[in-house]
């Protein structure tokens, strides 16, 4: 009742700090703002259905053998929880953890991403001022320099019962070794490649819209981005065609705090470096450039959305995910054949596909090899969904009912001499 209460308080203050934390992330990772005010409405969500869930950590009375004894099940928390997080959602990836942590009766330490630091340290004067007490929530910045042995010690510290990370795969192996020492709980949000599969008998405007949604938000900077386009060869042209004018028309690149923007800068002159790495290999190999294509004429890290059409499978875009504004198009001919460039991949978080016929559906959501599939959809995440991946995508779910799971442990009590 009481881990539920500070909870329930915690997302009042965020809810009612809604602007300032929005500003704070545009400030930092130059999010749009509107798109930096939904994520701290995403965010506030998870404080608000943890405080629910808080309520709902059930045991269990199995029948037992014996007429002499009761066998219980009783879920405690695992302990301190290490929560790492990225830079791309430094709000919601914050409490879609600690939410679940707290409401297990955890305490947890934070390493935000170096990046983006502030946004952590504002959740936890919030925090502070719903009444959470002092050494529940702790947040540990730090430097990029000193980010790798910060994490070395949250994933070998005996002190620490649990790490939860969101970040690159490359990381998370390295995460995982370290935790191994230790026998550590771990929960890993890793990388994607998601594949977004357009089949003839899909609706093309719906499909373009969603589209537009899973692509460019954040400017392709999300782990559930659509990073491969693959469209069946009856409707391709049609689908290119109206998906290059929608990206003309709906998408506009600037400074997060301006009003019209809808795509803001890259993070860094690397991230932007690997977008032109991914289109010149393309093009290298006869992919076709149907809008955007480079450097926007703001400069620095703004990057124009960009529309690959004639792209293989033998292309860096499609065997590697871009993290940017790139959408890269093949074209196939059979379901059987879309499923497997699908597939091909080693990570799985993520996948789409638009149909309209319903034992396609059926078919083609049960083969995917992802965490999450969104039919006819774009945008799939939210605060009821368990949210995570298979294959080198991740272990765990983070959210739903399931959420805080993670951070409870099962003890089984035999009651004998009965």
């Amino acid at each position: 009742q009481e881990r539920s209460a500070l909870l329930r308080r915690w997302y009042e203050l965020v809810i009612e700090s809604k602007d300032a934390l929005a500003r704070i992330i545009t400030a930092e990772n130059g999010k749009p703002l509107k798109e930096a005010q939904g994520e701290v409405l995403y965010s506030a969500s998870f404080l608000e259905w943890f405080a629910e869930e808080a309520r709902r950590v059930y045991g269990d009375i199995i029948p037992a053998a014996g007429k002499d004894r009761r066998i219980l099940v009783l879920k405690q928390p695992v302990g301190v929880a290490a929560v790492i997080t990225p830079w791309n959602f430094p709000s919601a990836m914050i409490t879609r953890k600690v939410g679940a942590a707290l409401a297990a009766g955890c305490t947890v330490v934070v390493k935000p991403a170096e990046d983006t630091p502030l946004s952590a340290l504002a959740l936890g004067e919030l925090a502070n001022q719903a009444g959470i007490p002092a050494g529940v929530y702790n947040v540990v910045p730090c430097s990029r320099q000193q980010a790798p042995a910060v994490g070395e010690v949250l994933c070998t510290d005996p002190l620490v019962a649990k790490i939860s990370f969101t970040g690159s795969t490359a990381t998370g192996k390295i995460l995982l070794k370290l935790a191994a020492g230790t026998v550590k709980r771990v929960s890993m949000e890793l990388g994607g490649h998601a594949p977004f599969i357009v089949f003839d008998s899909a609706n093309v405007d719906r499909a373009v819209a969603g589209a537009i949604a899973s692509k460019y938000r954040n400017s392709g900077q999300t782990c559930v981005c659509a990073n491969r386009f693959l469209v069946q060869k009856g409707i391709h042209d049609k689908f290119v065609e109206k998906f290059a004018k929608a990206i003309e028309r709906e998408l506009h690149v600037g400074n997060g705090f301006d009003a019209n923007t809808t795509q803001g800068p890259l993070i860094n002159e690397k991230a932007v470096e690997k977008v032109e790495r991914h289109i010149s290999d393309a093009v290298s190999q006869g992919a076709s450039i149907v809008t955007g294509g480079k450097r926007h004429s703001l400069g620095k890290n703004f990057f124009e959305p960009t529309l690959l059409s004639n792209v293989t499978t033998k292309m860096l875009c499609t065997q590697e995910e871009t993290f940017g504004p790139l959408a890269p198009v093949i074209k196939f001919e059979t379901e059987e054949e879309a499923v497997a460039i699908a597939n091909a991949a080693n990570v799985g978080l993520a996948g789409y596909f638009y149909s309209q016929d319903p034992a396609q559906i059926w078919r083609v959501a049960e083969q995917l090899e992802v965490g999450m599939v969104g039919v006819n959809e774009g945008i799939i995440s939210s605060v009821e969904s368990p949210f995570g991946g298979v294959k080198e995508s991740g272990l765990g779910r983070e959210g739903s009912k399931y959420g805080i799971d993670e951070y409870l442990e099962i003890k089984y009590v035999c009651l004998g001499g009965l």
